[in-house]
């Protein structure tokens, strides 16, 4: 099995020497980026299976970057970034990424975060599911990770929210807890002030508004987590 590739995109020297030098210990194959352009040519040449790029770019910077990332590949995305605001944050989980961390960081938590979305993404590659799950009218393509509306709107969605819906789904009218859908969508435990979860639940309750005055399908449980209250069929 080829080893997992890893994509740096990051402008400053010294830091993207440090992560290539920690990521090839770790036995992955790693190639580099500066900017957006280099990062293009990067994905052309190399299946990249996980991106790990700074905000802080010439050019465009990694929020426009990871817009143009998500919208057409199927590959994990860590920010690893000095912006450290909540804003920062919550931007760079609605926009898709699969982690946000902030400089400077911790060399032993940035490779199990990596290894965990690698892993899933592996999962999500190799596992058996259904091809097909319909809810409401709804229909939730697994394999293409597409969601289709009643209306035939079509949109495709990221990996974390792909999870987290599936995860509801599959436990219809059960509680699921913020710990379980952290551990589903990326494979580590919940964090104090965390807001991936929540991020998640948001961006997922917006595809469903499209269809107007439509039943809610996903209840916020206060202080426990959310339920899927949908038909699943």
């Amino acid at each position: 099995m080829q080893k997992p590739h890893i994509l740096l995109v990051e402008d400053e020297n010294v830091t993207r020497f440090s992560l290539r030098s920690l990521f090839e210990a770790e036995g992955y194959l790693v190639s580099e980026a500066v900017d957006g352009d280099s990062m293009d040519k990067q994905l052309k040449q190399n299946t990249i299976n996980l991106v790990i790029m700074d905000i802080n770019l010439p050019g465009k910077n990694g929020l426009i970057l990871a817009k143009e990332l998500k919208r057409n590949r199927n590959l994990g995305l860590i920010f690893l970034t000095g912006r450290d605001s909540d804003i920062d944050k919550v931007l760079g989980l609605e926009i898709g990424a699969d982690d946000y961390l902030t400089k400077p960081f911790n060399p032993q938590e940035l490779t199990i975060r990596a290894r965990n979305i690698l892993n899933r993404i592996r999962q999500t590659a190799t596992e058996i599911d259904e091809s097909v799950i319909t809810f409401n009218q709804w229909t939730l393509d697994c394999h293409a990770r597409k969601l289709t509306s009643p209306t035939g709107d079509v949109v495709s969605i990221p990996r974390g929210e792909y999870r987290a819906l599936r995860l509801l789904i599959k436990n219809s009218g059960q509680i699921v807890t913020r710990q379980q859908l952290i551990k589903e969508m990326t494979g580590r435990d919940l964090r104090s002030n965390d807001r991936t979860v929540d991020v998640t639940i948001r961006r997922l309750r917006k595809h469903f508004e499209v269809i107007e005055n439509g039943p809610e399908l996903i209840n916020t449980i206060h202080g426990e987590g959310y339920r899927f209250v949908g038909n699943a069929e």
